[in-house]
């Protein structure tokens, strides 16, 4: 090979370079302050009249997000903080709800304190919006989410739903199976960026 082929071959490489960096630099940081995310876990059951549904607060620890032509998002969430806001439960039974949440039984946030999405496919679906689709890592496993976004005044609104099943953590269930926690969960966020 040449001197004149080699030089050739390191400018192509080089530009290629710049090419990725400029493709990574359309991702911004995720305003973890201004950005939340809220689990929502249903009752279900004979006597699920006299429970409450469960909302859980998911503080944002850290992500990304591109909404260019090569759409992408990545969020990441510590386990440890999630915290069950429940504001019809007297504090002490939310407490309980709180320690059964983060408990074997249920999220193990000790043993699996990360929790991620990271897309695989963004497709818009009309003006400031996407069907996003991309892997969740709750609980040590790893399964598909479809998520749908819709941007407004900069901020991502969106929601998805998934089965705890899926995850291998069995709903909570109470008094014999006449209350329990149903197996799908609904997630609401309101994503910002930097």
């Amino acid at each position: 090979m040449t001197k004149f082929s080699i030089a050739v071959l390191l400018l192509i490489a080089s530009g290629a370079a710049q090419v990725t960096q400029q493709v990574a630099s359309h991702a911004l940081p995720i305003n973890t302050q201004q950005s939340k995310l809220t689990v929502r876990a249903y009752k279900t059951g004979l006597f699920s009249k006299f429970a409450h549904d469960h909302e859980v607060i998911a503080p944002i620890a850290s992500g990304t997000l591109d909404d260019s032509s090569d759409a992408r998002i990545v969020l990441r969430i510590d386990a440890r903080k999630l915290n069950v806001l429940d504001p019809e439960l007297p504090a002490d039974k939310r407490a309980e709800v709180q320690q059964t949440m983060h408990s074997e039984k249920v999220l193990d946030s000790a043993r699996f304190p990360n929790i991620e999405f990271a897309s695989t496919q963004v497709r818009p679906t009309g003006q400031d919006r996407w069907m996003v689709t991309g892997n969740l890592t709750l609980h040590g496993e790893t399964h598909p989410v479809t998520a749908h976004v819709e941007k407004r005044d900069g901020h991502y609104l969106g929601s998805a739903k998934f089965k705890q099943r899926e995850f291998g953590i069995p709903p909570i269930s109470i008094g014999g199976g006449t209350v329990k926690v149903k197996d799908e969960v609904s997630i609401e966020f309101d994503v910002v960026a930097k």
